[in-house]
Formats: structure tokens, C-alpha cells, sequence
């Protein structure tokens, strides 16, 4: 599955086709996204409680993924995914014949043109002593 959670896409059939909205959820398994805005359901819920009301909620529900296409954050172009290897790792790309190029994810991209600052070495702990013999070593210098 090419979309991720937090990726801004485009519905491209059906009901709520050309509307853009974020992926609030992924269900990998059966290739279903949750997109905010998307093919809103009501339900019912009961009272669970003495204080509670009953009522008719309306909510988000699952859409086939392949109904998707994700949107290029660079462009602002819907895209078909891309794979390519940068830094020796495997990146979603917005690619294709009018595609810019640019990684679709954001810790890709923010790593593409920075370098990683050195690590600075920690200081050693102090070593610890018994009070006895922190007694013992003040007593003999004396």
C-alpha cells in the first residue's frame, strides 16, 4: 500500500471525487484508509450510562486505498508513487514522466540535504566510593 497516515491525498472515484483530506487511519491488511472528510456515515450510539444521552454520530469511515492518490507536498500535484533508493534507503518519490522528483516524505526530504552533526562524546561518570573508605583516605592524609 503506496499511503501512509498523515498523507495528504486526492479521492479520485466515486461519491466524494476531486475532495482532498488527510489519512487519519491505515488498515494495511485490507488495503482501506480512513480520509478526513471522506465518506461520512452516521451512527447510532445507546446511553451506556444513567447521565448519558443517546445519539446519532456522524463519522469518517474506510475507503479502498486504490480510490487514492497521494498528493505531492512539493507540486501540490496528486501523484502516483514512486519508489527510489537515497542515502541506501528506500523513499516514496513523486516520479513519472511530469513528476518533480521530490521525496513524498518529509523525514526524507528533511535528510536529503542535511548532513548529520557529529555526535559529542559524554563525559565518564565519576567513579564512586564508599564513605568508609573516603574516611579512611582523609585520615591518612592528615
Amino acid at each position: 500500500m503506496n499511503v501512509k497516515l498523515n498523507d495528504n491525498v486526492l479521492v479520485i472515484t466515486g461519491k466524494y471525487k476531486g475532495k482532498q483530506g488527510k489519512v487519519l487511519k491505515c488498515d494495511p491488511k485490507s488495503g482501506r484508509v480512513i480520509v478526513e472528510g471522506v465518506n461520512m456515515v452516521f451512527k447510532h450510539e445507546k446511553a451506556r450510562k444513567a447521565n448519558e444521552t443517546s445519539k446519532i454520530v456522524n463519522e469518517e469511515s474506510y475507503i479502498d486505498a486504490s480510490n487514492v492518490m497521494v498528493v505531492c507536498p512539493a507540486c501540490n500535484k496528486p501523484t502516483r508513487v514512486y519508489f527510489s533508493l537515497i542515502d541506501g534507503k528506500k523513499v516514496r518519490v513523486h516520479g513519472g514522466k511530469d513528476g518533480c522528483g521530490k521525496p513524498l516524505d518529509t523525514a526524507a526530504s528533511q535528510k536529503k540535504g542535511k548532513k548529520a552533526a557529529p555526535v559529542a562524546e559524554e563525559e565518564a561518570p565519576k567513579k564512586r566510593t564508599r564513605k568508609r573508605s573516603q574516611k579512611a583516605a582523609e585520615e591518612n592524609k592528615d
